[in-house]
């Protein structure tokens, strides 16, 4: 499984990388929206990871971009992980076009149990 993840904070990023070692799964990183864009464009992944505040561009924003493409890539699944715990946050993810939300400090069993119910409902047999 190729997993990207959208995060401009490097510790976050080093945290998850090293639950998906775990799993056998690889990650490539995104510091900005904007970078991560271009790695989806340029890059095969089979899930996106991504934060909602950043510099620059934010994360509903880079959803909204990934889910107005036409092709395979607008379809990817994607979970928000984020530290922001407003009271409409999820339906406001949803709207976007996320599948699900999970938040910081990332568990494993919370990051693996959303992974795998994104992978159940894909249809794919591989399940973290």
């Amino acid at each position: 499984m190729n997993v990207l993840f959208i995060e401009d904070d490097r510790m976050n990023r080093r945290v998850v990388r090293d639950m998906l070692d775990v799993a056998g799964a690889h990650m490539e990183e995104a510091e900005s929206a904007e970078i991560g864009l271009d790695r989806i464009e340029a890059e095969e992944f089979d899930m996106i990871l991504v934060d909602l505040r950043m510099p620059g561009m934010d994360g509903l924003t880079a959803i909204q971009h990934i889910r107005a493409r036409d092709d395979a890539k607008g379809r990817l699944p994607i979970i928000v992980v984020t530290a922001d715990r407003a009271v409409d946050l999820r339906e406001r993810c949803l709207a976007a076009g996320a599948d699900d939300v999970i938040f910081k400090p990332v568990a494993m069993d919370s990051l693996f149990d959303a992974m795998g119910r994104l992978l159940a409902t894909g249809g794919d047999d591989e399940l973290i």
